[in-house]
């Protein structure tokens, strides 16, 4: 009866303001949420959480052998991502919802999402500590909201663990990454974070999140404040929604 009354509520709710697919624009049924049947069956899933090596971990596993402030050797970093981004597909808008029109309800379903698939994984499912990159107070205050942390809660929901917000912060203020090259965003991005507490318990898989892989720059910097405060053997993974590299 109440699953009855929500329909007609939902139903109702649609014929006064519709919803619609933020991919194509096509009109939401009712029991469609964000995307439209068709191109939620398209969505370009990357199915990195199945592969310990894959294209995204390769890259950040590149750029931590190229780190000369971790101790070495380093074990192999676990990355992955929900789906493959790309700038001229509409897929995009996925992000651009989340980041630049507030609609937080988008990153919370898809970091469920991903999440749900890396519980399953053989790599990931031991994860007990989600940590969000976290943005300068600047950029927070005129946003509103943390992407990251929406994705990062989410994800830690669908994997019941913790999500730490006071672990890691943003040391500096940065310019946006967006229209700087490789090397300019490593140099952006470096020294940017610090680790400002590390009593979190006996942790021994703590997982790094964001909204999107371009560089890795950014993850990079994260990952290297953290190895200063947990050692091997704890290990540090990676996970964003988007991954540019296809």
């Amino acid at each position: 009866m109440k699953k009855l009354i929500s329909d007609h509520i939902k139903a109702l709710a649609d014929l006064m303001l519709p919803r619609v697919c933020i991919v194509c624009g096509r009109k939401l049924l009712i029991y469609e949420k964000h995307l439209c049947l068709p191109c939620c069956a398209d969505m370009p899933f990357t199915h990195f959480w199945e592969r310990s090596h894959n294209p995204m971990a390769d890259k950040f596993n590149g750029l931590l052998q190229e780190s000369p402030g971790l101790v070495t050797p380093e074990h192999y970093a676990y990355c992955c991502s929900l789906f493959f981004y790309d700038h001229d597909a509409h897929y995009r808008m996925i992000l651009y919802n989340l980041k630049y029109r507030g609609n937080v309800e988008v990153g919370e379903h898809f970091g469920r999402m991903l999440g749900m698939r890396i519980a399953e994984s053989a790599h990931f499912r031991d994860v007990d500590c989600v940590i969000p990159v976290p943005l300068h107070w600047r950029r927070r205050w005129k946003r509103g909201y943390n992407q990251a942390e929406v994705i990062a809660s989410a994800m830690a929901g669908a994997l019941g663990v913790t999500m730490r917000t006071d672990v890691l912060k943003r040391r500096r203020y940065t310019k946006t990454q967006t229209q700087l090259d490789i090397e300019a965003k490593s140099a952006n991005v470096s020294g940017a974070f610090e680790v400002c507490r590390s009593d979190v318990g006996n942790v021994k898989h703590l997982l790094i999140v964001d909204d999107l892989f371009t560089t890795g720059s950014t993850l990079m910097a994260c990952f290297a404040a953290l190895r200063k405060a947990f050692p091997y053997p704890v290990r540090i993974s990676v996970a964003t929604l988007g991954f540019v590299g296809r």
